[in-house]
């Protein structure tokens, strides 16, 4: 059996499939495909600004565009808040609030609560399938 692995023509097969044009070809599409996946997230991302946003000691009560790359933001310091301009190269002070804005939490609708709900319900059942959804017992 050995013998048979290190034979010539077994190499020779294996090297041929690697060097063949079709697949160099393919293989270089995957790879730009997949680099272009990345740079495409990485784009919707900082289009989007998905990112982790501050700690509980600042954060970001309201915040409006000014133009296509300047923001006008109230940001929260402690029990403080803030105007700030915000540009593409600079952030400036522009006012210490007086009066402070309310800061509101966004309510979670019934319906995405039920939906919710279900979800937990329907992967409890895919997972487990002894645990039945509630209201559906025979």
């Amino acid at each position: 059996m050995l013998p048979l692995a290190a034979s010539p023509s077994a190499v020779a097969q294996s090297t041929q499939s690697i060097t063949n044009p079709t697949s160099v070809l393919s293989i270089f599409l995957s790879l730009l495909l997949v680099v272009g996946i990345i740079f495409a997230l990485a784009w919707v991302m900082r289009r989007f600004n998905v990112t982790h946003s501050g700690n509980a000691q600042m954060t970001v009560v309201s915040s409006m565009m000014a133009g296509a790359k300047e923001k006008i933001m109230v940001i929260q310091v402690g029990d403080e808040q803030h105007l700030v301009g915000v540009t593409a190269n600079n952030i400036n002070h522009l006012s210490k609030l007086d009066k402070p804005l309310e800061v509101s939490k966004p309510a979670s609708s019934p319906s995405a609560d039920q939906f919710k709900q279900k979800l937990v319900a329907a992967m409890a059942g895919k997972l487990n399938p002894a645990v039945k959804e509630p209201g559906h017992e025979r």
